[in-house]
């Protein structure tokens, strides 16, 4: 974790400088987001909560997304982490929110993306969403890219938003 801790130190140092607050959802990251940045001293300061949206029963049951916002829509599509981003930011509060969705592997999801596919979105002062495909296969290797991914594109909407 200590690799994953230091490129959430970033963020959790520009969030801090700022007074900001972040709240995370996450599916196939399965709770690497919330440990690294929990895992970083005055976590307090910053870090307001987190989910494992895995199912849309948990989109459901924890973000109270309406069957209306999933019209015509499915998981692991940008859509989808933005609308996961908005609602925690807004049901928490926060000035920032980051959410990823995906497929870590072995084996593609039931929506036909292959194994290594992942959506992240950050919603807050500056909003943005990205698609990365890996091609590979592998789980754990998958959870720690998209980690990564994820942590790259928040400190870029930091950067920007000043």
């Amino acid at each position: 974790m200590t690799e994953l801790s230091n490129i959430a130190a970033t963020v959790a140092d520009l969030l801090k400088q700022r007074g900001d607050t972040i709240a995370v959802s996450e599916s196939s990251c399965g709770g690497l987001l919330s440990a690294a940045l929990v895992a970083i001293s005055g976590a307090s300061a910053y870090y307001r909560g987190g989910s494992i949206i895995y199912t849309r029963d948990a989109q459901e049951g924890l973000l109270r997304v309406p069957d209306e916002a999933m019209e015509g829509q499915r998981a692991s599509t940008e859509y989808y982490a933005e609308l996961n981003a908005r609602t925690l930011r807004e049901i928490l509060g926060t000035t920032w929110a980051l959410s990823e969705t995906g497929a870590s592997g072995p084996t593609g999801n039931r929506y036909g993306d292959d194994a290594g596919h992942a959506c992240i979105a950050v919603s807050g002062p500056v909003e943005r969403s990205i698609t990365i495909e890996t091609g590979e296969s592998d789980r754990e290797g998958n959870m720690w890219a998209f980690a990564e991914a994820a942590f790259a594109l928040l400190e870029e909407c930091l950067n920007e938003a000043g």
